[in-house]
C-alpha cells in the first residue's frame, strides 16, 4: 500500500532558496548561520517549555529572520525522572510498571521491549494465545498513540472538532484496556511470559464492535482533513526531508515510512507471531508533513486487519508460562498446594533470578523502534536497563525539517514529528 503526496508544493521553499543563494553570493558573511542576510536583524524566539504547540515540556529556542527559520535548538530534560536507573533497583517483575512510564502513549511497547530482553536471557518460550494477545493489546495501543497525534496535532493546525473526534475513539479503546487489565493506563498486562490475565467476558464482543467502527470513523477523519484547504496548504510541501538524511539520524517509524523506506521491525524482524498476520506496510513519495500524516492515517486500517486476524485465530492454551520460577501460580493453588504457596512467596518477595548476559529486544512501536537493552548479573534485579525511545532519537530530524522554512510551519512540523517528551527524558 503506497501513501503517495499529492503534489510537490515545493515551489515556494526553491524561491526561497535561490533568493537566499544569490544575497550570499553578494554579501560577506561573518559569525552568522549559513544563508543569512548580516544587514538582517536576527531574533531568538523562545518555544516552550511550556506550551501547548509543544506536545509536552520541551523548549525550542528558534533563531529566526523575520517569519524564516535560520536554526533551531531542542532543549530537553526538563520531565527527567530518572527511570531507567530505578528499574535497576527493582526486581524484574517490579520493574514492568517502572518502564511503562517512558513514553506514557506506548505503555504496552515500552514493556513489550523490556519483558522481551527478559524472556531471550531467559531462553523462555511464550504460549502462543500470550503472543496473540500481546499482539491485538499492541496494536489497540498503537490505535489510541495515533488517535492521540492526530487529534492534538489537528489543533496546531486549528481543528478543534478532530480533537474531540479523536479522543472519542481513544476511550472506547482505554475501555477495552480497562476490561482486560483492570486499569485504563500503565496497566502492566504484558508480564515476563506472557500476560497478566486472559480476556475477560465480554470483551471479544465490545473489541468486535470497535474494529467495526474504527475504519468509519478514520473515513470521517481524512474527509474532515483532505476536504479543508488550509490542512493541506499547511502540510504539503512543508518540512521534506530526503529518506538518506533521516537514515543517517536514526529516524525510523512513520517518519522514516513516509520518505519512501518501508522498514517495519514487524515485517523485517517478526516478534509475537506477527509472521502469522496479513498487513501491508504504508509508506510515502515526497517525505513532506502530508506523508506523514497520510502513512499514520493508513496505520489505523492495518492495525484493525492485525487485531482482527489475531481474534480469529487466537489460540487456546495458557496466557502465560507454565514455569512457575517465573509466573506466579494461579490463585486457586494457593488453598491446596504448599509449593504454590512457596513459588508465591519467592516470586513476590524476591523476584527471580536471571543467568548472566546481555539482550536487546527491538519492537516496532507508533512513533518507530522501541528496544531495550538489559544486562544481567545473575541477582533478581538488572544490572543495567536502557531503552532505546524513539521520539529521542526522531527529534534530531527537526534541525533539517523546519529550517529555511516558516515560523508558522514548525509549529505543523512538530506536530507531525509526534514527540513524547516522557520518552525522550526518562
Amino acid at each position: 500500500m503506497t501513501v503517495t503526496g499529492r503534489g510537490t508544493g515545493t515551489e515556494r521553499s526553491t524561491t526561497l532558496t535561490d533568493d537566499y543563494r544569490k544575497r550570499e553570493e553578494s554579501i560577506t558573511i561573518s559569525s552568522q548561520p549559513a544563508g543569512v542576510d548580516e544587514t538582517h536583524e536576527l531574533l531568538t524566539l523562545n518555544i516552550g517549555p511550556h506550551h501547548p504547540a509543544t506536545h509536552g515540556v520541551l523548549r525550542l529556542i528558534a533563531t529566526l529572520e523575520g517569519e524564516v527559520v535560520r536554526d533551531i535548538k531542542p532543549i530537553i530534560g526538563y520531565v527527567h525522572t530518572g527511570i531507567e536507573k530505578t528499574a535497576e533497583d527493582k526486581a524484574y517483575w517490579k520493574a514492568i510498571p517502572v518502564v511503562e512510564r517512558m513514553d506514557y502513549l506506548a505503555y504496552y511497547f515500552n514493556a513489550m521491549a523490556f519483558c522481551g530482553a527478559v524472556e531471550t536471557l531467559l531462553g523462555l518460550e511464550v504460549p502462543p494465545r500470550a503472543q496473540y494477545l500481546r499482539v491485538i493489546h499492541l496494536e489497540l495501543n498503537r490505535i489510541m498513540s495515533h488517535l492521540v497525534w492526530l487529534g492534538t496535532s489537528a489543533l496546531d493546525l486549528g481543528a478543534i472538532s478532530m480533537f474531540w473526534y479523536c479522543f472519542r475513539e481513544r476511550e472506547t479503546v482505554l475501555d477495552l484496556f480497562e476490561m482486560s487489565s483492570g486499569q485504563r493506563m500503565h496497566t502492566r498486562y504484558i508480564q515476563v511470559g506472557g500476560v497478566f490475565e486472559d480476556i475477560p467476558r465480554g470483551f471479544e464482543e465490545k473489541l468486535r464492535q470497535f474494529l467495526r467502527l474504527m475504519p468509519t470513523r478514520a473515513d470521517q477523519y481524512a474527509d474532515l482533513l483532505e476536504k479543508n484547504q488550509i490542512v493541506i496548504e499547511r502540510l504539503r510541501g512543508t518540512g521534506i526531508v530526503d529518506r538518506e538524511t533521516l537514515l543517517s539520524l536514526g529516524v525510523t517509524g512513520p517518519l522514516l515510512r513516509a520518505a519512501g523506506d518501508p522498514w517495519d521491525l514487524r515485517k523485517a524482524h517478526p516478534y509475537s507471531s506477527y509472521d502469522h498476520f496479513n498487513f501491508k506496510v504504508p509508506v510515502g513519495t515526497v517525505g513532506d508533513n502530508y506523508d506523514r500524516f497520510r502513512v499514520r492515517h493508513a496505520e489505523f486500517y492495518e492495525s484493525v486487519k492485525i487485531i482482527e486476524q489475531a481474534l480469529d485465530g487466537l489460540p487456546e492454551g495458557p496466557y502465560i508460562t507454565t514455569d512457575r520460577k517465573v509466573a506466579l501460580p494461579p490463585r486457586h493453588e494457593l488453598a491446596t498446594s504448599m509449593e504454590a504457596l512457596i513459588h508465591h512467596f519467592k516470586l513476590v518477595t524476591e523476584g527471580f533470578r536471571v543467568p548472566p548476559g546481555e539482550a536487546y529486544y527491538p519492537i516496532e512501536g507508533p512513533r518507530g523502534e522501541y528496544g531495550c537493552f538489559v544486562r544481567a548479573d545473575g541477582s533478581a534485579k538488572p544490572a543495567r536497563v536502557h531503552m532505546r525511545d524513539p521520539s529521542f532519537v526522531n527529534l534530531q530530524a527537526l534541525a533539517p525539517m523546519v529550517r529555511d522554512g516558516y515560523i508558522a510551519d514548525l509549529i505543523a512540523t512538530l506536530a507531525m514529528l509526534d514527540p513524547i517528551l516522557g520518552g525522550i527524558d526518562r
